[in-house]
């Protein structure tokens, strides 16, 4: 039971649920009926375990070769290819009946859209060809903010796209903050995430860029939501600080790799928090 609970990286599962929530309580312009908010989230977490149970299959040669992945399941013959295959089918179709029957229309679609853009998009197109990899392929976990809203409203707005870009210009530099902890690993693995392939300052200045999109999109989210003006002055401070944890990593720093792992500890911190924020806001507006 427990390799098939890894299968599903559950840990990366709640990262992506924390959004979920806020986007229902925005679309519904309160608290949501909780047999939907439990029935989004259910089936949230078996689409998002569905996508990285197949990702697990599909890199499972990659993942001998990276010391951060070898003990997954997979890789040690606790579970066979063909088993988590028939299991990542398995919980994914239930994801979508489960959509289809207790959420809307819209929901499921965008859930099922999300699954094969990771799984294909991502994990097959991208991941082993371009080190823009994680900006394209990262799309797929901004997916839970559109099928939160659309799970309450069956439709989409501009406010959910706000969040969404908020998630999109947030992973990179999120991510590439881990990539350059665990760099000699990817590039075992040969693939080719940013801190493999460019030099530190290319990187640093990619996720500034990214950064500085993703604090005017939170800008843009308070915005569209119609939101009080101190939640406008929260999210800022928190990208502001988001911002300041760059200043940091400094290309000839001899904590380098130890900035990199702050900033993506303080980044999941970030994300929760905004989380919070929406939805004390929307919940005291």
């Amino acid at each position: 039971m427990r390799g098939y609970l890894d299968l599903m990286k559950l840990r990366v599962v709640e990262l992506l649920l924390v959004s979920t929530l806020p986007a229902m309580v925005l679309a519904a312009k309160g608290l949501p009926d909780f047999g939907l908010v439990a029935a989004t989230i259910f089936a949230g977490t078996l689409a998002a375990g569905s996508a990285n149970a197949f990702n697990m299959v599909i890199e499972s040669d990659l993942d001998k070769l990276m010391a951060r992945t070898s003990k997954r399941p997979i890789v040690t013959g606790l579970i066979s290819k063909t088993n988590a295959t028939i299991f990542a089918t398995v919980i994914g179709s239930l994801s979508l009946v489960l959509f289809w029957v207790f959420t809307t229309p819209l929901a499921t679609l965008l859930a099922l859209i999300a699954i094969a853009y990771y799984v294909v998009v991502y994990t097959m197109a991208l991941k082993q060809r371009t080190s823009q990899n994680i900006v394209w392929g990262g799309a797929a976990g901004c997916m839970p903010v559109l099928i939160g809203w659309a799970a309450v409203e069956n439709s989409l707005s501009i406010t959910p796209w706000a969040f969404f870009f908020v998630i999109f210009f947030w992973t990179p530099p999120h991510f590439w903050a881990l990539a350059i902890k665990f760099k000699d690993d990817y590039a075992a693995a040969g693939t080719p995430m940013l801190p493999v392939v460019a030099t530190k300052g290319r990187v640093l200045g990619e996720m500034w860029f990214h950064t500085t999109l993703m604090i005017a999109s939170s800008i843009w989210l308070i915005s569209a939501a119609n939101l009080p003006t101190w939640s406008m002055l929260v999210t800022i401070g928190l990208g502001l600080v988001f911002a300041v944890q760059l200043i940091a990593l400094k290309e000839g720093s001899p904590n380098y790799a130890k900035v990199a792992g702050k900033i993506f500890q303080w980044s999941i911190t970030y994300l929760s928090l905004l989380s919070v924020v929406l939805v004390a806001a929307q919940l005291l507006s």
